[in-house]
């Protein structure tokens, strides 16, 4: 674990941005970068930890921990019914609403054992034990994503070798397990203080950081280590859709927002004509809402059309630019990498 935790992690970006490219020129600029398991299927993942371990260098893998069913079934068909207009704009028909879907844990957690990545991390949950357990014995350390102290205590129970504090500030999705009532009011710093009031343990801190004075500050507070995503959307070595690299340079987008619109989960996203159409109508439902509008994105994005695509991004959006992803590490870096 002391050969992965740098002062700077490149964060897992499911959905395209983290590609084993971005993971290994990560590592050999100084930092840790993370493949993202999320959307992906086994063969896919697979295929990104042959490519990186092959590169022989140390890397993390993130695995999201499957959601419970939506509570309230009903509310997910009215909004497919809502999104019949957006269908229609697109030209695409709209799935039948899906309630339940693991994202083939049991068979990333396999590989996870398999390829024994340096570091394995959980989103939006908190893994059983034996999980944990299992990793641990294969030889990766095990990190899971809070977003509150109490949510950390539970993590705890698992028993990880360390926490990421996620700030309410962060890109994409939030690791909440209280998707009703989220509000992504919280800062790093604020989430980073009451992590570590509750436990011992080394905590990476995450949300927010458009700077290397953010992350000097969040190390100055305790943290192990800083994870930024967001900055490193327009890296060269990132997979992030033309669509979105196109969005972020125009400068076109002045706000992010949290929204449930695209995937039942909270997400901050840049502020768009889908996030201020639907975000007031979209229930908790990850991930039946993530189903239901992945063909309008995906039209969307063969448009080049913004105004309905999940352009995730945290508050530090504007401070995004383009660049080799060793001269992305460069600057956000506390030290020289």
């Amino acid at each position: 674990m002391r050969d992965l935790i740098r002062p700077l992690v490149v964060a897992p970006m499911a959905g395209g941005p983290s590609t084993p490219a971005l993971v290994v020129a990560a590592a050999r600029a100084g930092a840790a970068g993370f493949l993202a398991a999320g959307y992906k299927t086994p063969e896919a993942v697979e295929g990104e930890l042959r490519a990186v371990r092959a590169e022989g260098v140390a890397y993390g893998l993130n695995i999201f921990v499957p959601a419970a069913p939506p509570p309230d079934p009903a509310a997910i068909d009215r909004y497919r019914r809502l999104l019949q207009a957006e269908a229609d704009r697109y030209g695409v028909d709209l799935p039948p609403v899906r309630l339940r879907d693991d994202d083939h844990f049991a068979a990333k957690i396999e590989l996870a054992v398999t390829y024994a990545p340096p570091l394995v991390s959980f989103a939006f949950g908190v893994p059983d034990r034996g999980v944990v357990t299992a990793l641990r014995a294969a030889g990766s350390a095990v990190a899971i994503t809070v977003t509150t102290a109490a949510e950390a205590h539970r993590a705890l129970a698992a028993g990880p070798d360390l926490l990421i504090a996620q700030g309410g500030t962060a890109g994409g999705h939030s690791s909440t397990t209280s998707p009703a009532g989220y509000r992504g009011d919280t800062t790093a710093g604020q989430i980073l203080a009451a992590v570590r009031a509750v436990t011992g343990l080394p905590v990476i801190a995450a949300g927010g950081t458009a700077s290397a004075a953010d992350v000097r500050e969040l190390r100055a507070a305790g943290a192990v280590a800083v994870q930024a995503g967001t900055f490193f959307l327009l890296a060269a070595e990132a997979g992030t859709r033309p669509a979105q690299r196109a969005a972020m340079l125009s400068r076109d987008f002045q706000e992010t927002v949290v929204t449930r619109a695209f995937t039942g989960q909270p997400a901050r996203a840049l502020r768009n004509r889908f996030t201020d159409g639907y975000s007031g109508a979209a229930p908790a439902g990850y991930p039946a809402l993530h189903h239901l509008t992945a063909p309008i994105r995906a039209a969307a994005a063969e448009r080049g059309d913004a105004g309905a695509l999940n352009l995730w991004a945290g508050t530090g959006f504007a401070a995004a630019h383009p660049g080799s992803t060793a001269e992305l590490v460069a600057e956000l870096s506390p030290t020289p990498a």
